[in-house]
């Protein structure tokens, strides 16, 4: 049985048994080998864009003699697949504005899917937001820690009364006595937020720092872009301090 990392592993977990998988961005094919050999996925598309990730994978998949269950495939995003050829696509390690990209690109080879297992390396927002839009319910996020990098995973499933449900899900809420608004349960996760892990906080006050030393910088410029990026920037300080206060 291959070994793969934390966070492969806790996407692998949200996988259900006898999944037909795409596995976008597979770089060198770990994830789709563990999810065969250990009895999640039936078969298994990896799709690499890039020519070096392409050959390491497969490589790794005829190491394997899993040629017949996993079919590495050269192309851009979800390209790779047809439609109704997978249940359940992932994508990881890669910037929420790409994931959401290469969703919105391959809308028609989402046909068919049912779930989504995304983990963005920043800007999770913005798959959170796409989803919203496109008739998926977020179902699940996870948290997880690794050789000193933080990971969200999100997990989204195709439901009939998703836009209802959504709905609910980012409603402004209160916690601790606290309101928490539409945009930050979008940009915080309305699961991670209410369960608050210590690598979840630990994460968003880092990320609270980071942004109060960008406000030092530019305190001093005085042009209009770098006041109004300093405006931005000191609510969004204002918005983090208020929720991690929860």
């Amino acid at each position: 049985m291959i070994k793969i990392s934390k966070r492969l592993t806790t996407i692998a977990e949200h996988i259900e048994s006898g999944s037909r998988v795409a596995d976008i961005g597979s770089d060198h094919a770990l994830l789709p080998v563990y999810l065969v050999q250990s009895g999640i996925a039936v078969k298994v598309v990896a799709g690499e864009v890039n020519a070096g990730p392409l050959r390491a994978a497969k490589r790794q998949v005829e190491s394997a003699g899993l040629a017949s269950c996993i079919d590495v495939r050269s192309g851009n995003g979800l390209q790779v697949i047809a439609p109704y050829e997978a249940d359940t696509v992932t994508i990881a390690g890669m910037g929420g504005s790409l994931i959401r990209d290469i969703l919105e690109a391959g809308r028609e080879q989402l046909s068919g899917v049912k779930r989504l297992v995304l983990q963005p390396n920043v800007g999770e927002d913005s798959v959170r937001y796409w989803l919203a839009d496109n008739g998926w319910f977020l179902s699940a996020e996870r948290i997880v820690e690794e050789d000193g990098l933080t990971y969200e995973i999100l997990i989204a499933d195709r439901v009939d009364n998703a836009e209802e449900k959504n709905r609910v899900l980012y409603e402004q809420r209160t916690i601790a006595g606290r309101s928490l608004s539409t945009a930050v349960l979008f940009r915080l996760g309305p699961y991670l937020i209410q369960e608050s892990s210590d690598i979840y906080l630990a994460k968003w006050r880092s990320e609270l720092a980071k942004r109060k030393s960008i406000v030092k910088q530019i305190a001093q410029a005085s042009s209009p872009e770098a006041q109004a990026r300093m405006q931005k920037l000191q609510q969004e300080i204002n918005e983090l301090e208020e929720a991690l206060s929860c």
